[in-house]
């Protein structure tokens, strides 16, 4: 005859058992319990993996998966640092609130996300985590959302998925084509305007935005061309240009910032204003240098980036047509 102790942990199970099937049973088929409430998402290199249905404590280390995730209202509870910054990247620090900071663009801290708990983590090849997905995904389901230099809206969409919010993202940029559109229109003069993008690093320039990222496909849409150098796709981040090349940076416009906010980057300008030859360009002399939020042109970019280029570009532009 079995004892008491042993019965009880069976009569336990059987108990418990019931409950889960009772709350599936009550579901109707919604997947309410704890274990059903997960769906399948393909990552960018073709692994399928399980993801919560809604999200709760998502980790966000990248620059372009904390920007998806904040267009799309989702504020993630720990998130990494800005290229070249101590925090979050100045443009994404008010929506970030008081999320942790858990990694940079170099690498993630494994302990300090293991102590959050996460129900998802979301990364992308631009961060130094790609190379450790096998720890991070025995902390929490793991979404690699894009490859290096995808095009910012297919990995905004594979973002978007991952937090299930797909049709989201979608209205999100049509909303953002027909601001394109409206903004290209109100181009006049400047339409097709030679536009530069410049960060200011170290006492000289480097050339960014160039290719499809959110820059080059932002300025491209609005019908606006690049100077020579500055055309075709980037073999980096950035491409620096010496100071004895100064006059190839030069076009109707510059856009000029530096790794930071836009104080970081008014502060660059007034150390590019005292380099010889830099008033010489014909963007300095037409007043036609816009200092911008380095940060946000800077990323690898997101829609919310793309967004402070287009609302960048449109203020300098169409306010001078």
């Amino acid at each position: 005859m079995s004892s008491p102790s042993s019965i009880r942990p069976t009569r336990l199970a059987a108990v418990l058992l019931t409950g889960v099937l009772a709350l599936t049973a009550c579901g109707g088929g919604q997947e309410e319990s704890a274990a059903a409430a997960t769906r399948t998402v393909t990552d960018a290199g073709g692994k399928a993996v399980q993801v919560p249905v809604t999200p709760a404590k998502v980790v966000a280390l990248s620059e372009p998966t904390l920007d998806a995730a904040l267009a799309l209202g989702v504020k993630p509870i720990a998130v990494t640092a800005g290229r070249g910054q101590n925090g979050v990247s100045t443009y994404l620090a008010a929506q970030s609130g008081d999320a942790e900071v858990v990694a940079t663009v170099a690498e993630p801290d494994l302990e300090k996300i293991a102590a959050l708990a996460p129900d998802l983590i979301l990364l992308d090849e631009t961060v130094g985590a790609k190379r450790v997905t096998d720890k991070l995904e025995a902390i929490a389901p793991t979404v690699m959302t894009a490859k290096l230099n995808e095009d910012w809206r297919k990995a905004f969409t594979a973002t978007a998925d991952a937090l299930g919010k797909k049709p989201d993202a979608e209205k999100w940029l049509a909303d953002f084509d027909a601001d394109v559109a409206t903004a290209k229109s109100g181009l006049g003069d400047n339409a097709g305007a030679v536009t530069s993008v410049i960060r200011w690093q170290n006492g000289a320039p480097s050339v960014v935005g160039k290719g499809v990222g959110h820059v080059g496909s932002t300025l491209s849409a609005l019908g606006l061309t690049r100077p020579t150098g500055q055309q075709g796709a980037s073999s980096g981040h950035s491409e620096p240009i010496s100071l004895e090349k100064l006059d190839t940076i030069d076009g109707d416009w510059i856009f000029f910032g530096a790794l930071g906010d836009k104080a970081a980057s008014q502060t660059a300008y007034e150390e590019a204003k005292k380099v010889p030859n830099f008033s010489k360009l014909k963007a300095e002399q037409d007043k036609h240098v816009i200092v911008i939020e380095g940060s946000a042109w800077n990323s690898s970019g997101g829609p919310v980036a793309a967004k402070t280029v287009l609302t960048d570009v449109t203020t300098a532009l169409n306010s001078s047509s």
